[in-house]
């Protein structure tokens, strides 16, 4: 009886406290690489240890799931500082849209919510 209810506790704490998935990081080089190719760019520079910066990743992950050919991407300024200082990333999370270019053409500091983020990939053609 105590191993069933130890399983039942255990499967029920488990499944109540699981982590969403989110948005992996991308090394800058690659982001950079594929930005000004013909398709807009979302590019969310944070910090896998902030925790607005891990709400961000959610949204964007499951966005990305949603939508596989959009370039939405992770820059985690922690390892990649060359990038945060060339794009003068002072606060996080920072997400930066390029268009299909690659020139810069919206910036916006701190959590977006879902419907903002599904209003600024239909603004600029995602």
């Amino acid at each position: 009886m105590k191993f069933i209810l130890f399983l039942l506790l255990t499967f029920f704490t488990s499944t109540l406290f699981a982590q969403e998935p989110t948005l992996r990081a991308t090394p800058y080089k690659y982001v950079e690489d594929s930005i000004g190719k013909g398709k807009p760019h979302f590019v969310e520079f944070g910090s896998d240890s902030c925790y607005s910066c891990q709400v961000m990743g959610k949204e964007l992950y499951k966005q990305k799931q949603k939508s596989p050919s959009f370039n939405i991407e992770f820059v985690d300024v922690k390892h990649e500082r060359k990038a945060a200082y060339k794009f003068e990333i002072r606060m996080i999370p920072t997400q930066v849209i390029f268009d299909s270019k690659g020139k810069e053409v919206y910036r916006h500091i701190g959590l977006l919510q879902k419907e903002e983020l599904n209003a600024l990939f239909t603004k600029y053609n995602f």
